[in-house]
């Protein structure tokens, strides 16, 4: 799991020892010297997430965070506070200013490599919900950047699980005075509270009596009525080792005690903000588009969104320097089928085609029907040799078993071609790439159909 790291610092010493450490875990590192170059560099989406100096001479990294996150463009990028400065109400400005944590100089590199992997993890969840609602607003769906800006993170529901009353009996009026707050201090019921309640943040003390917090979170990042429900920790401050741990089974933010009244209001604004913003995508990509960019027969993504969102995943593979690999699939004689067995059996061939070609490919990848008995899959990350094995798993799983049509009554063998190309070089069009794909399943179907060609290099 890599991402593209931008460093922004006045000082060079600081920026080589940040970037020193995380090369070292394999990230790719960019730099900006003052608060302009970062923000231009944002604009033209080229970083991940952002490790903010705040003292610095043209805009403070707090004006910075804060035009960040105002614009619909940018607002979606995680911003990390690196600082010296280490008072309580630093912090609360730089998190009221939209920054997603406030890390205090020295930062352990242990501390610092923990949370960038677990908001690199967010930033890949939300760039593909981000991505497919872009291609929504180009068919006419509004997306929802302009209320995510606007958005105060306040009038949220959060569920406090928490079994000492000196600690929930002040911690549960403070965050009643902005949200809806209910208090679980029995941990062997908050599962199911949790999953009851339609919660938009979840805090947990890791410090329960008789119960491991940790695995409290990680049971309910296992359910998925609660997946996507963000958990704000509160530890005690001598345990990095298990907040670290919390970090990695999937804790979005942590508090550690003494717990300031401002502070836990802030961070609690922020993870209600994000909350909504990706329940807004996913109500974009799976509601409010769906009937647009759906084949009503197979269930795949129609041809219309293929068009418009493989533009937006080949821009984003050129942008990050990853490879993007494509395959047209074909059925073999898929004519003959609707003249032996009728246009209903076909239809039947065609839905289950796309069954296994969901069950062979990742969440990430774009399948979509092509038109007729054709189909396309877009790869992200994945260059030929693999696509080529993905291929080849797909192709058997459609011929290793038959195909039940008339209702189950009878069965059929079907077999399909399958033709690959990658995304080359950077002035390569998509078009370009999906038509070497196609010729490569012309090849595939000449030389005898059932099987995988892959188009010369």
């Amino acid at each position: 799991m890599s991402a593209r790291i931008l460093i922004v610092d006045d000082v060079p010493a600081n920026v080589k020892l940040l970037e020193a450490r995380l090369s070292a875990e394999y990230f790719d590192v960019i730099t900006a010297n003052c608060g302009t170059q970062a923000l231009e560099i944002c604009e033209r989406a080229e970083c991940d997430i952002i490790l903010l100096d705040v003292m610095m001479p043209d805009i403070d990294g707090f004006e910075v965070c804060r035009r960040l996150k105002s614009n619909p463009k940018t607002h979606f990028i995680p911003v990390v506070m690196v600082t010296a400065l280490d008072s309580p109400s630093d912090r609360v400005r730089g998190l009221d200013a939209g920054a997603d944590d406030f890390l205090t100089k020295p930062v352990s590199d242990v501390v610092l490599i923990a949370r960038v992997r677990s908001l690199t993890r967010l930033k890949m969840m939300t760039d593909e919900l981000r991505m497919r609602a872009i291609t929504s607003l180009e068919i006419g769906v509004q997306a929802p950047e302009r209320d995510a800006v606007a958005d105060t993170g306040k009038g949220g529901r959060i569920l406090l699980i928490e079994d000492r009353p000196s600690s929930y009996e002040r911690l549960g009026p403070i965050l009643a005075a902005e949200h809806t707050v209910d208090v679980e201090p029995n941990p062997t019921e908050a599962l199911f509270h949790a999953a009851e309640g339609n919660y938009d943040l979840l805090i947990v003390s890791l410090n329960l009596e008789n119960h491991d917090g940790l695995r409290l979170c990680s049971q309910a990042r296992s359910l998925e009525r609660t997946r996507s429900v963000p958990i704000l920790a509160i530890s005690d401050a001598d345990n990095h080792t298990q907040l670290l741990r919390g970090m990695e089974i999937g804790v979005n933010d942590y508090l550690l005690r003494p717990v300031d009244k401002n502070e836990l209001l802030a961070r609690a604004r922020t993870q209600i903000r994000r909350r909504r913003y990706t329940d807004h995508l996913r109500d974009n990509v799976q509601s409010s588009i769906e009937m647009a960019i759906t084949d009503g027969l197979t269930g795949l993504h129609n041809r219309r969104y293929l068009e418009s969102h493989m533009v937006a995943l080949a821009e984003q593979a050129v942008t990050r320097g990853k490879p993007l690999a494509l395959m047209i699939l074909d059925i073999d004689h898929f004519k003959s089928i609707n003249d032996t067995y009728g246009h209903d059996a076909g239809d039947d061939v065609l839905r289950e085609f796309a069954v296994r070609i969901r069950k062979s490919v990742r969440g990430i990848d774009l399948a979509a029907r092509y038109g007729g008995e054709e189909f396309v899959v877009v790869m992200p990350e994945t260059d030929l040799h693999v696509a080529g094995i993905v291929a080849e798993r797909l192709r058997q799983a459609v011929a290793s078993e038959p195909f039940a049509i008339e209702k189950g009554a009878r069965r059929i063998d079907v077999t399909m071609s399958i033709g690959l190309s990658m995304l080359e070089r950077k002035g390569e069009s998509i078009a370009d790439a999906l038509k070497r794909a196609d010729q490569a399943l012309y090849r595939a179907k000449h030389a005898g159909r059932n099987r995988v060609v892959a188009a010369a290099a």
